[in-house]
């Protein structure tokens, strides 16, 4: 089962709608704290709809406690200084799909953390910062999960 991991994220909405995702993809959503909400906050509520009891969502108090969860996966950073494009990383199963906050992305000691196995970025115009976070994971996502045969899809 993929996982995507969010460090610190921080607006409610692009997690409500990846716990959507998540629901939908079967993906498992970790969560690495601080997060810049609460669980309970409406925005994330409706954002992910009644989506919640169908995903799979983990909060970790840090990094390394949210890396121990998913012992032996590989570790994709997706960020604007990736070497590969999404689309030409062969995915497996268990591969952690890794995001930063918004809007700052990932800082430097976590893309360069020693279980990060590879270094993605989503392709996008020149002169743009960043995709939006749920977005830029649901991408991310699909392309695995396409490349895995949509298991479980009906």
């Amino acid at each position: 089962m993929l996982h995507v991991m969010f460090f610190e994220p921080r607006i409610a909405g692009n997690t409500g709608a990846t716990i959507r995702l998540s629901a939908a993809t079967g993906a498992r959503l970790h969560l690495v704290e601080p997060l810049g909400f609460e669980m309970s906050e409406p925005r994330l509520r409706r954002a992910g709809l009644d989506y919640h009891d169908l995903a799979h969502v983990t909060v970790h108090p840090d990094l390394d406690a949210a890396l121990d969860a998913v012992p032996g996966s590989r570790v994709m950073a997706f960020t604007t200084q990736g070497t590969a494009h999404h689309t030409d990383v062969e995915y497996r199963p268990d591969d952690v799909l890794l995001f930063g906050p918004e809007p700052t992305g990932l800082p430097p000691e976590v893309v360069e953390h020693p279980r990060v196995t590879e270094r993605v970025r989503v392709p996008m115009l020149a002169g743009r910062r960043s995709l939006n976070l749920s977005a830029c994971a649901a991408v991310a996502v699909y392309e695995a999960w396409r490349q895995l045969g949509f298991d479980g899809a009906v």
